[in-house]
């Protein structure tokens, strides 16, 4: 292994955003930073923020976004931020192709050239035909992002769906899988966490409490949880049904849960940034819903089986790589009376503590061996480059 490995972490967004890539960069950094790595996370300025972390953060201009995206973009002259960065790196990684693959490219040039790698997180083709509605400007984007992919040294991606995502932008190259982890150790919250969350929600252990957490966004397949719901309480099962997060679609969600007469079982917290908070959630809940086939790997099904919590998942889904069926979570299609018939199947089964606990041994890996995983494939990387030039 190189001792001192000085790494550079390149993402469009870090804390104080909240976003499952924004959380794999800190995740990256703090991990890194635990095996000796001289760690620098280079990002947009955020006002206010004080970067308080063991390692460095590399902060440039930025200038705000519509507040329909909420996101900050980078915006600097290239010359100014090499004169800026002063130091070099022996990896490169960017976990975002727009300005961070921009950032990375114009270090690799004008410094020592180190090697690149970016990792594929998400599906940025649906993220731009969202927020961009002119056809040609969505094209041009599209192929911005597919230039600085295939500008860069190696590509990883976090599960094979992914994979198969960048292969629809028109990627060709090859590719590496490599994982994302949980920051959760592997228990349940404490008893005092969850009993709290009780209290404060009125939930019982004798009715089944369901979990959502995520952006709120109809794209995440919202609408097929709440129509299954209305299935649910139809055929006469009890539930409580917990949506933890913020979007833009919150209050037409709201709305709908209203017309679909499901307001008294349903519960939304909003955005939780304390982690045993939302660690609580997780150990309280039956069954996780996630029936999301935009997310590339599903952070939060990996959360819920760090507290033996089984998830359930669109069938071919990336978020569903890896899951057995009713051994360590259930596959559903993608519709609401499918959905709602499996959940039904797992309520009155009784089974569902046990395919939790087997989620926890099958699905769950940790932040500190998903990094690892990356660390000794840097190391491979720069030693494959120095014995090419010997």
């Amino acid at each position: 292994m190189v001792i001192n490995l000085k790494v550079g972490l390149f993402n469009d967004t870090f804390p104080p955003t909240i976003d499952g890539v924004a959380n794999a960069t800190l995740n990256y950094a703090t991990n890194l930073h635990k095996f000796g790595c001289d760690v620098t996370v280079v990002t947009p300025h955020y006002p206010h923020v004080a970067d308080d972390y063991p390692f460095k953060v590399q902060r440039y201009p930025s200038i705000p976004l519509s507040k329909r995206i909420g996101y900050r973009a980078g915006a600097f002259l290239p010359h100014n931020f090499v004169k800026m960065m002063h130091r070099n790196f022996d990896i490169l990684h960017t976990h975002c192709p727009f300005a961070s693959a921009v950032a990375a490219r114009t270090l690799r040039a004008r410094i020592n050239k180190p090697p690149a790698i970016f990792t594929y997180h998400t599906k940025f083709d649906i993220d731009i035909v969202n927020r961009v509605k002119d056809k040609k400007l969505q094209k041009l984007t599209l192929k911005f992002i597919l230039n600085n992919i295939k500008a860069m040294d190696e590509v990883w991606v976090v599960s094979d769906g992914a994979g198969e995502s960048l292969r629809s932008l028109g990627y060709t190259g090859n590719y590496r899988v490599m994982r994302n982890g949980v920051d959760f150790p592997r228990r349940v919250a404490d008893e005092e966490i969850t009993r709290n969350l009780t209290t404060i929600h009125n939930l019982s252990e004798d009715i089944p409490t369901f979990l959502f957490v995520g952006r709120m966004m109809w794209y995440k397949n919202i609408k097929i949880i709440v129509d299954a719901l209305k299935i649910i309480k139809d055929s006469g099962i009890d539930f409580r049904m917990v949506f933890v997060g913020d979007g833009k679609d919150r209050p037409a969600i709201e709305q709908y849960c209203g017309t679909q007469k499901l307001t008294d079982k349903i519960i939304f917290t909003g955005p939780i940034v304390d982690r045993e908070r939302l660690r609580g959630f997780f150990s309280l809940a039956d069954l996780f819903l996630f029936p999301s086939t935009y997310d590339t790997s599903g952070l939060v099904v990996g959360e819920a089986a760090a507290c033996n919590t089984p998830s359930l998942l669109v069938e071919g889904s990336a978020a569903g790589d890896g899951i057995v069926d009713g051994v360590c979570g259930y596959l559903c299609k993608e519709n609401a009376e499918s959905a709602a018939k499996i959940i039904i199947s797992a309520v009155k089964s009784g089974k569902m503590k046990e395919v939790g606990l087997n989620a926890s041994r099958d699905v769950y890996l940790s932040w500190e061996d998903a990094v690892h995983m990356a660390y000794k494939r840097y190391d491979e990387i720069l030693q494959t480059r120095k014995s090419k030039k010997k």
